[in-house]
């Protein structure tokens, strides 16, 4: 009976362990349009690539509010994954490597991945 509780106590440990560490990242990117019209493509194929690599928009262009340095330039869009792997497999897949080049020839962007907090992270 000791021993099994034990083990359970042990596998609990264990998994809570790993649950810490899971971390969302986020691809990020601030994009200044320069042909409206061309972005369009690009706009009505994204989502598809992302959504198979559990990549959701929690931010797509919405207003920002700068309080301090300088300001966004263009639209900010930020797409969350539930992990820094996924959203570097989303980004490196042939799906998304094949309409890259219409958001590039369609404006100036800044793009990055950075890895977040762990979702159940309270502090």
């Amino acid at each position: 009976m000791l021993k099994q509780m034990f083990i359970t106590a042990m596998l609990f440990v264990a998994t809570m362990a790993y649950a810490e560490t899971v971390r969302p990242a986020y691809y990020v990117a601030e994009f200044q349009p320069t042909d409206r019209e061309g972005i369009k493509a690009y706009s009505a194929q994204v989502e598809s690539t992302f959504k198979p690599y559990s990549g959701r928009f929690i931010v797509r262009g919405g207003e920002a509010d700068v309080k301090e340095g300088f300001g966004v330039q263009g639209r900010l869009v930020i797409i969350k994954f539930d992990s820094l792997k996924q959203a570097q497999e989303w980004y490196n897949s042939s799906a998304y490597q094949k309409i890259i080049p219409i958001r590039q020839r369609s404006g100036n962007s800044r793009t990055y991945i950075v890895e977040g907090l762990p979702d159940n992270n309270s502090k």
